[in-house]
C-alpha cells in the first residue's frame, strides 16, 4: 500500500475532479502533508477561473483542452484516472513542460471477461432464454447456438486486454489470430498467430476489438476491408465505437454485441447487442484504478518518472 506523504518541504496543491466519498477518503489518507482540493464534476465544470493547482487528477469524463490547460499554468503533471485518453484534445501540451499518465492496465481481467460474456450471449442467445423463462416460455427451438472450442478467433489489439482475451480463448480451445503494432514473446506461448488486419478479418470466426482509439484505429474496420469479414462471424467490440466505420453496424448483417453505444436506434436492430459501457465496473478493476493512481503520483512527488508515463509519439494522437 503507497503512502504518499509530504516531500522534504514542498507542499503540492493537488485537485481531483470526478471524485466520490470513497476515493476522496482513499487519496486524503495517503497524501498526508499535501493541499488538496476534491471537486465531484468534471474539471471543465468546475475550472472557471485560473487555478495554481501543480497536479490534477481527472476521470474519464474530464475534457482536457487549451482553454482548461490556460487556467492551470502552475501545472506540473496530470494524471487520467482511466486507461483512454481520447478526451485530451490540447496542443498546449507540447508547448509547455509537464508529465500526463493514465491507468493503463487496470482493466485487463474484466473487460477481457466481459467480452466473452458478450460472446457467451450471442453464441448461446442466453439473454433471450432468460426473458423468455421469466415469461414462462421454455420454447427454445430457434435458439440453437455455437460452439468456441475448434473456432478461431481474431483479436485486434494485443495489450493488456488483448492479451487476456487470448488467454481466455485458449482455455475454450480456440484457435487465436492477433493484431498488434509490435510482436511479444508472449505471443508464442499464447500460440498467438501474429497477422495482419486483413489476416485477422479474414480467417475469424469470432472477432474481438481491443484497440484504444488512435487516428490510426478510426475507421479500422472499413467499407472495404470489412467485405473480408466471414458471413457468419460474431463481433465483439469492447473498445471504442469509432473503431469500426459507423456505417457498417447498419450494413453488416453479422451479430455485433458492443459495450457501447453512441446511436441508440441501433438497439433495435436485431443483430445488435449492446450494454452502457461497463466492460470495466468491477470492483476489482475499480480499486486498481486507484492503486495505479496512486503509484504514478507517488513517482512524480519522488521525482521519478511516472510508470504510466504517455508517450506522445505525434500530435495527432491528441488533436
Amino acid at each position: 500500500m503507497v503512502d504518499v506523504t509530504e516531500k522534504k518541504g514542498h507542499i503540492m496543491k493537488i485537485a481531483f475532479f470526478e471524485t466520490t466519498e470513497e476515493k476522496k477518503l482513499f487519496f486524503a489518507s495517503r497524501l498526508k502533508g499535501h493541499e488538496l482540493f476534491f471537486f465531484e464534476r468534471s474539471i471543465q465544470e468546475v475550472l472557471i477561473k485560473h487555478e495554481d493547482y501543480e497536479v490534477v487528477s481527472v476521470g474519464s469524463h474530464s475534457r482536457i483542452s487549451d482553454d482548461i490547460l490556460k487556467k492551470i499554468p502552475k501545472l506540473r503533471y496530470m494524471q487520467i484516472r482511466a486507461g483512454g485518453f481520447d478526451h485530451i484534445k490540447s496542443s498546449h501540451l507540447y508547448n509547455r513542460n509537464f508529465m500526463v499518465s493514465n491507468a493503463a492496465g487496470y482493466a485487463g481481467p474484466a473487460v477481457a471477461e466481459f467480452a466473452f460474456s458478450l460472446l457467451m450471449n450471442a453464441a448461446r442467445k442466453t439473454h433471450i432464454s432468460l426473458q423468455r423463462s421469466q415469461k414462462e416460455n421454455f420454447n427454445y427451438h430457434d435458439l440453437k447456438g455455437m460452439e468456441l472450442f475448434g473456432k478461431t478467433i481474431g483479436i485486434l489489439g494485443l495489450g493488456t486486454i488483448g492479451l487476456q482475451i487470448a488467454k481466455i480463448a485458449k482455455g475454450f480451445g480456440m484457435d487465436i489470430f492477433g493484431y498488434s503494432r509490435t510482436k511479444k514473446p508472449i505471443f508464442d506461448s499464447l500460440n498467438i498467430h501474429f497477422a495482419s488486419v486483413e489476416e485477422v478479418l479474414k480467417h475469424a470466426d469470432i472477432l474481438m476489438i481491443a484497440l484504444p482509439l488512435t487516428p490510426s484505429t478510426r475507421n479500422l474496420i472499413n467499407e472495404l476491408n470489412s467485405k473480408l469479414i466471414k458471413k457468419k462471424s460474431i463481433i465483439i467490440n469492447v473498445s471504442r465505437e469509432e473503431i469500426m466505420e459507423k456505417s457498417l453496424y447498419y450494413s453488416l448483417k453479422n451479430i455485433i454485441a458492443s459495450d457501447v453505444c453512441n446511436d441508440i436506434s441501433l438497439a433495435k436492430k436485431e443483430n445488435f447487442l449492446y450494454t452502457p459501457h461497463i466492460g470495466y465496473y468491477t470492483q476489482e478493476a475499480l480499486e486498481r484504478i486507484l492503486e495505479i493512481s496512486l503509484q504514478n503520483l507517488d513517482q512524480f512527488l519522488r521525482g521519478e518518472t511516472p510508470q504510466n508515463l504517455l508517450k506522445i509519439k505525434s500530435k495527432e494522437n491528441y488533436q
